[in-house]
This record gives C-alpha cells, structure tokens and sequence, in this order.
C-alpha cells in the first residue's frame, strides 16, 4: 500500500526533525496512525522524503526524517481562471493539483462581480492554499501550483510568460490540434526548453467580448474543447487534461528553464 503521506511548509533534511501541523496531526489521529509508522514528506517544492512518525500531539506531529530526493517538475502549465463561486473553485483546486498545474491566477471578469458567494479574500486563499496541499498528499505529486492572489485582466496579461498562449472559446480552433502542432513543433526543434504553456478559463457566461479581445491582442489564441457549454471547473479541468496528455507524450530531455524552476523552489 502507499505510504500515507503529508506536505508540510517547513524545509526538511535526513538526518534531522521536521514538525507537521495542526491539519496534519488530525489526519495523522483520523488515520489511525502509530509512533514509528513510515510516513511521506513533501514540501511542494520538489522535495520528497520518507520518516518514521517520533511524536503525535493535538496541534502538531513530529517526524525524523530518514531520506529525501529531490523531483523535476513537469513543464510548465500556468492556469488562469475565474473568480467564482467559492466550493467550485476549491474543487477546482483539487483537480488543478492532481493535474500538476504550475500556477494558480484568480481573475476578476466583469461576470464575476456576480456571483455570490465568490472565491476571494485572504481567508479564502488559505483555504485553496490547504484544498492544494490535501491533493498533493494524496496524488503523491511533489509540486503545489503557486497560488496567486487575485488579479484584473490586464494584470493577469502581463504577469503571463512568453510561450503558448491560449483562451477557451467555443469559436476558437480545437485545442487538440493546437496542442498537436505544438508537441510536433517541440519534437523537431529536440532538446531546448520547452515555453511555459498558459490556460486562460472564463467565467461563468462567458467573458465580455472586450475581455477576450484583450487576450487576443495580447497573444492569447482561441481554442476550443468542443460544441457544448462547460462550466468553468469542468472546462478547467479538461483543458490541463488534455495539455498534460500531449505533454507527456515528449521525450524526458525536454526541460523547464533553470529561471522558472528556481522561481518555483522559492514559491
């Protein structure tokens, strides 16, 4: 069976301590778990461990960490996507994180001011920030997208990389052959750095055709995940899908920057 595991913020070495906390010690009880059990250890920066359980209190845990190894991440996904209402977007964190997605950037469309209860705030950045960690322990992925705060459209186009650029529309060409042509383009072109890959999500209704004529100018292409309408989770979650699937069809050679990864280890 697979090793009940659990991220936690602090740094940790073989050798050494590393203390889990409050969240982490209920799930340690719920599970039933015993001193001297085998546990895993991430921190969602790469970082995968292995320790046995040495202490369980009500607030917190403390493992002694036995060995660590350090995980590549997958090249990058950036996902930019509503604000919405507040349970869609935590189970959206969810899947966002079992599909390894880089990056996590709320945007305040004219159809979010809305919708009501919406997903933002400090409180609820906390609450997508423990949505995360709880997928990450249990896909047994090693890197949490970084969660940003909430942005306007013009904010979110200029914090976005340089690489593919694309905004869901049902006019848009299919995203399939979008991804295809660029997976084909990446494997004639070999071994390089493969550019970061940028998923814009509209809210519910859809954006106002100033909003997505504002990503276009910007780059952004239109793709399409078909003729029907999706709500903004599922069609979040399709769109990693299918990024992710042609994604893992390239060799291993091909990598992120070491910029883009060392801004990744720092959060």
């Amino acid at each position: 069976m697979p090793l009940s595991t659990f991220v936690t913020a602090e740094p940790f070495s073989a050798g050494e301590t590393v203390t889990l906390g409050e969240d982490e010690a209920h799930h340690i009880r719920v599970l039933r778990l015993e001193i001297g059990l085998q546990i895993g250890l991430l921190d969602g920066r790469g970082t995968r461990g292995r320790g046995a359980l040495v202490r369980i209190a009500k607030r917190n845990a403390t493992v002694a960490v036995e060995t660590i190894a350090m995980v590549e991440p997958p090249p990058s996904v950036h996902l930019i996507l509503p604000i919405a209402d507040r349970d869609r977007m935590l189970w959206l964190a969810e899947k966002a994180t079992e599909l390894a997605a880089t990056s996590w950037r709320p945007v305040s469309f004219k159809r979010s001011k809305s919708v009501n209860p919406r997903g933002e705030g400090p409180t609820f950045q906390q609450k997508v920030a423990a949505r995360m960690a709880g997928a990450l322990g249990q896909s047994h992925g090693a890197w949490l997208p970084v969660a940003y705060p909430e942005a306007t459209v013009e904010r979110a186009i200029a914090a976005t990389p340089d690489g593919p650029k694309l905004v869901l529309d049902m006019a848009g060409e299919p995203i399939g052959l979008l991804m295809a042509d660029a997976i084909s383009n990446a494997r004639e072109h070999g071994a390089g750095f493969l550019k970061p890959i940028s998923i814009v999500v509209g809210p519910e209704g859809g954006m106002e055709p100033a909003e997505l004529e504002q990503f276009k100018a910007a780059g952004f292409r239109a793709v399409s995940l078909g003729h029907t309408v999706l709500r903004f989770e599922t069609a979040a979650v399709a769109a990693l899908s299918v990024v992710r699937a042609a994604l893992a069809t390239l060799p291993k050679t091909i990598k992120i920057s070491r910029d883009e990864l060392e801004e990744m280890r720092n959060g």
